[in-house]
């Protein structure tokens, strides 16, 4: 009899594949019930109009549209918008920014409107009722931005809490119907943010991200980058840094920077790229070694295009230099070269801008090695912020000294959901544990990082849960304490699903959560598997995520046929997938012990192994597709 053994193919084939709720705080003001002093928004197939000032940020008028499209996918009855001039209808909702919008302005100046909570505060915004606000106006709708992305992310928060998902596409979460929408009489706010600057980084994204991209946009371009803008804001962030490996944002696509900047979005360029000039870049234009003491010239001339390039778009402008390729740099770096690199970028910044540096955000990360030269005694100018990291598994190696003074530019974090190098990677699904995210976050915030936020996501799929609660927790930290993590999850769930299934959703999201927390599906590959021969782990950890997967799944047969498309690739399938896998190991595992021991039995495990394989290449194909 022959003993089958299927290690070496299970590597090679596993690699080959590779309703009304807002999650932030709970408060609703919405209702689709009419009460007293209620505001309608939409009744019987009417909406009410919406009104701007055209001297307002594009950035407003473009969110503004996006409002009328949810509210018009909401109720089937899409609202007009009005410009300037105010309307005839006795209801309307008026939308501007403080000293960008007359009509809001004058509020302000008659008294009618107080905005005390939000004047000069960063991205804050209050949305209220007014009685009577001007002559033939009986009541209006007040949404009120403190600043260009205060007024976005009061509009959005509209948005949110009439039932549009910020993950309505990219995760085709369905908008449910509801012919009639009232606010209830009261001022909302979300305060501002506690973290100034909250940003994603799209990065090891070849093959998945790049390729989606290239079969339904064309390419990494303005079309899918405006898709990924609308998403930040949706989510209350601010910050890009854009995918890279193979891609250049500032160079590919002409409208890239300027659709960032009318959206409202702050770019930046990764830890190893400087002065907003990506890898790419210097593939194609650099000359010569990626070597400042070799090469100063043609670095200058190269880095002073990027901050040509960026003109007067909002940008945050990294600094310093690592290897070219995201790699240390030669065994020659010293302090004193790198804080002349930094010092002869500034000077390019001033040249170039006509601007003190310190009037220009800039970073510097402590990525990897570059932290080396922070502990032996490199310092940068105060108005830089430093951006610590963490190993690029989740934990933070290095805090704040709080004994030393506050420096203006304060410091920041760049933290890992995804990840492509060494020791192992893990880029295939999500395998983030909130609980574990919130301690490393908490631990930061705590200590005094609180400037800038950046995270890595990998393809922005499949990691819509732990982002959004990355992003919840960065606006206000405060809202969700250790103790309320389950909660966050049902609410993440309502938003999406509705309250009908939420509990059930957001507690199997938590199970999921806490079983990949035991190892990452990719190491299963790399080192000991859990044990066939003691107090039954391997067997018992299958049978976890069995019962796991057996809840999804009834979940999913019980579920409108609107919602399966966004269960199936938020829940059902990250589950499916680690589930199967688990099943393909345990299998693989007593196909290795049992062949050692001669067993008849080992040709069955072997052909375990292929069914496994089977399912699993039909599962991720359904995702994929």
């Amino acid at each position: 009899m022959r003993l089958k053994i299927y290690y070496s193919i299970v590597f090679s084939f596993l690699f080959s594949v590779s309703t009304f709720a807002q999650v932030s705080d709970g408060t609703n003001y919405v209702s689709t019930s009419k009460g007293k002093d209620f505001f309608t928004l939409s009744e019987s197939g009417k909406s009410t109009t919406l009104f701007v000032n055209s001297t307002d940020y594009p950035g407003v008028l473009r969110a503004l549209n996006d409002l009328k499209t949810d509210i018009g996918k909401v109720t089937d009855a899409k609202p007009d918008i009005a410009f300037d001039n105010l309307p005839a209808p006795k209801e309307m909702v008026i939308v501007g920014t403080l000293g960008k919008s007359p009509v809001i302005d004058k509020l302000v100046e008659n008294k009618k409107l107080d905005v005390s909570k939000i004047k000069g505060k960063w991205e804050a915004f209050i949305i209220q009722t007014l009685i009577k606000p001007f002559p033939g106006v009986d009541k209006a709708l007040i949404i009120a931005g403190s600043d260009k992305r205060g007024t976005i992310f009061g509009i959005y928060d509209v948005s949110s809490h009439i039932g549009v998902s910020p993950w309505y596409w990219w995760a085709d979460v369905p908008i449910k119907k509801n012919k009639n929408l009232y606010i209830k009489p009261g001022k909302y706010s979300d305060g501002s943010p506690a973290v100034k600057y909250r940003g994603i980084f799209i990065n090891d994204e070849a093959p998945c991200f790049t390729g989606w991209a290239k079969e339904k946009f064309g390419g990494v371009n303005s079309k899918v980058y405006a898709k990924v803008f609308e998403l930040i804001l949706r989510l209350k962030g601010n910050y890009l840094w854009p995918a890279m490996w193979n891609n250049a944002f500032n160079d590919d696509d002409p409208l890239n920077r300027k659709l960032a900047d009318e959206y409202g979005i702050v770019m930046g360029t990764s830890h190893h790229e400087p002065m907003d000039r990506s890898q790419q870049e210097w593939k194609r234009y650099g000359k010569g070694e990626w070597n400042y003491l070799h090469n100063e010239a043609e670095l200058r001339n190269f880095w002073r295009q990027g901050i040509v390039n960026m003109g007067k778009t909002e940008t945050i402008v990294t600094m310093g230099m690592r290897g070219d390729g995201d790699k240390p740099m030669g065994d020659s770096t010293n302090i004193a070269l790198l804080e002349k690199i930094i010092k002869d970028q500034r000077e390019i910044l001033k040249e170039v801008t006509g601007k003190k540096p310190e009037e220009i955000p800039q970073v510097w990360a402590l990525y990897t090695e570059v932290q080396k030269y922070y502990d032996m005694g490199m310092r940068v100018p105060d108005d830089i912020t430093i951006l610590f990291s963490d190993d690029n598994y989740g934990n933070i190696r290095r805090l704040p000294n709080l004994t030393e003074p506050k420096r203006a530019g304060g410091y920041g974090i760049y933290y890992h959901f995804d990840f492509n190098g060494g020791p192992w990677s893990y880029k295939w699904i999500n395998t983030v544990q909130i609980a574990k995210t919130w301690e490393q976050l908490h631990l930061a915030y705590r200590n005094g990082i609180d400037r800038i936020w950046m995270l890595n996501v990998g393809d922005i799929k499949p990691l819509e849960f732990p982002i959004s609660f990355y992003f919840d927790y960065a606006w206000n930290p405060n809202n969700w304490t250790s103790d309320k993590l389950e909660e966050y999850a049902i609410r993440w769930a309502q938003q999406q699903f509705g309250e009908k299934y939420a509990a059930q959703i957001g507690k199997v999201m938590t199970r999921y959560s806490n079983y990949n927390g035991l190892r990452k599906p990719e190491l299963m590959l790399m080192f000991n598997r859990f044990s066939l021969t003691n107090y039954r782990e391997f067997e018992t950890i299958v049978a976890n995520y069995k019962k796991l997967r057996d809840d999804a799944e009834k979940i999913n047969n019980e579920l409108p046929a609107e919602d399966k498309d966004a269960y199936f690739e938020t829940v059902l399938h990250p589950i499916q997938a680690v589930s199967n896998l688990y099943e393909l190991f345990y299998a693989l595992a007593r196909n290795k012990m049992y062949a050692g021991q001669g067993r008849a039995s080992t040709n069955k495990m072997a052909d375990l192994v292929k069914e496994y394989m089977i399912i699993r290449k039909a599962t991720c194909y359904k995702f994929w597709i």
